[in-house]
């Protein structure tokens, strides 16, 4: 069971700089030494912001040997991250939740996954809850990050995060 975090419970987020892919990348690399299990994420952001490579970053950080691919077409992809199961998501191409039973998202629901999910406004309803969302977006040349807890795991990530 997810504990979800009350109004006003500690601290509930925090801001980064993105000036290009590479602070992109080392936002990625300071969440996989903070991650401590597994965790779900919310990937927001319009298209470009670099939401694929802050999942690609973070996966091979964790360990992932082989090539880290978007989701785009396939929609789901899983991989080993040192032994813990990762799932990464880009729901941009499904216009409705329904469309998401046939691809068996029953592991996601497992605690010690990793679960990275692109868009997932658009399947709403269907995904486990998140346990932070990440925000990118444009800053002028670079972009800019924000992650916000939303449960009790959430929390520990973002005091853990350095």
């Amino acid at each position: 069971m997810i504990e979800r975090v009350a109004p006003g419970q500690g601290p509930t987020g925090r801001k980064w700089p993105l000036p290009d892919e590479a602070a992109t990348a080392g936002l990625a690399v300071q969440l996989a030494q903070a991650l401590d299990g597994g965790l779900v994420i919310y990937l927001h952001g319009p298209l470009g912001a670099g939401k694929t490579s802050f999942a690609r970053a973070l996966l091979t950080r964790l360990g992932v040997g082989e090539r880290v691919k978007s989701p785009t077409y396939s929609l789901v992809e899983g991989y080993d991250a040192e032994g813990q199961p990762a799932w990464h998501l880009d729901l941009y191409r499904i216009a409705d939740p329904a469309e998401l039973e046939w691809l068996g998202l029953d592991a996601l629901a497992d605690p010690a996954a990793l679960v990275l999910v692109e868009w997932p406004e658009r399947g709403a309803g269907a995904l486990p809850a998140a346990d932070v969302a990440l925000h990118l977006d444009y800053a002028g040349q670079g972009r800019h990050a924000s992650l916000q807890a939303l449960s009790a795991r959430g929390q520990r990530l973002l005091a853990r995060l350095v």
